[in-house]
């Protein structure tokens, strides 16, 4: 078994190449356990030094058709698109949201058509392709109508992983990611990077600013459900998609002010102490415009798992993250 990641070298990239380098195998579509034999990574930026025989790097860019051509040639049995500009990013320079963020995507689509192979491809899209007037509860057929230019770009990237696949290009399956907390390392420019820093820096004695109202909703899962709901994607049979390769992933539904209460649970009140509320009316309204709560019922029915409690979230990442500190 051959699998791809792009964005190999981001924090979900890693940790879905940690599991499955760990697993060891991916259900191949006869429904045989496949060995893993090959772990073909791609980014913009440079790796660290391998240290697993298994792993191959290609420092590049999806978006440059000769990259992605390049990509496609190493003929994976299974890619992970992952690379993506994030949503506050994409929302402030336009041009690189859809050059990276839809440009990519068709680079590595029509990439693999021309190789003449249809690979599984496992398209890792968002909530924010929801906005608009929405109902108190999305279902799975609400129409997606996003009030950002990410949302824009990711379901613009489903529609043609849809299309693809009803052309037998590829074995498409796409699963719309929730806000992903904690995430470790540094803020970055997703508009939605406060949900992580005021769990991440509270617990690490740092200080944390909180851009919305705590009254603020968000449909949130931890990393470690994101990979195996990734993995679970790619494992399922393709008739079990059926016409529609696009689903919800479920999640849970938390306020603002309910994460700090589970920090609270978990670290104790000095760990509060450290927020400090500091409003960004543009943030808030993005993120606002997300939806928060779901009917996930066909992502349930195709096997797929939310988080039990963000008390479990906040204590999946300092075992991940604080305890390797």
């Amino acid at each position: 078994m051959h699998i791809a990641i792009t964005g190999g070298s981001g924090f979900l990239g890693q940790k879905l190449a940690k599991a499955l380098l760990e697993r060891g195998y991916l259900v191949d579509p006869e429904g045989s356990d496949a060995m893993l034999e090959q772990l073909t990574l791609i980014d913009a930026v440079k790796f660290p030094r391998r240290t697993d025989r298994r792993v191959r790097t290609i420092t590049g860019d999806i978006c440059d058709p000769l990259i992605a051509r390049t990509f496609a040639s190493e003929r994976a049995d299974v890619i992970f698109h992952l690379a993506a500009v994030v949503s506050g990013e994409a929302e402030q320079n336009f041009e690189l949201g859809m050059r990276v963020n839809l440009g990519g995507i068709q680079n590595l689509l029509e990439a693999c058509r021309q190789a003449g192979y249809v690979p599984r491809f496992v398209f890792a899209s968002s909530v924010a392709v929801f906005g608009g007037e929405l109902p108190a509860v999305v279902q799975d057929n609400t129409a997606t109508i996003p009030q950002s230019s990410y949302g824009v770009q990711k379901a613009l990237g489903e529609l043609l992983v849809n299309d693809y696949s009803r052309r037998g290009f590829v074995n498409g399956r796409v699963v719309r990611l929730p806000t992903i907390v904690v995430r470790p390392g540094q803020p970055n420019r997703a508009t939605s990077t406060f949900a992580s820093s005021i769990i991440r820096e509270p617990l690490q004695g740092q200080t944390a600013l909180c851009p919305v109202s705590p009254e603020l909703r968000l449909w949130v899962m931890s990393p470690r459900r994101a990979v195996q709901n990734l993995i679970h994607a790619a494992e399922l049979p393709a008739d079990a998609w059926g016409d529609n390769r696009i689903v919800s992933l479920p999640g849970l539904t938390v306020s603002v002010q309910q994460m700090i209460e589970s920090l609270a649970r978990v670290a104790g009140a000095e760990a509060v102490s450290l927020i400090k509320w500091q409003p960004d009316p543009s943030i808030e309204n993005i993120v606002g415009s997300w939806p928060a709560r779901f009917n996930p019922e066909r992502a349930v029915t195709l096997g797929f798992e939310a988080d039990n409690s963000f008390d479990e979230i906040v204590r999946a990442f300092m075992e991940d993250e604080l305890q390797k500190q």
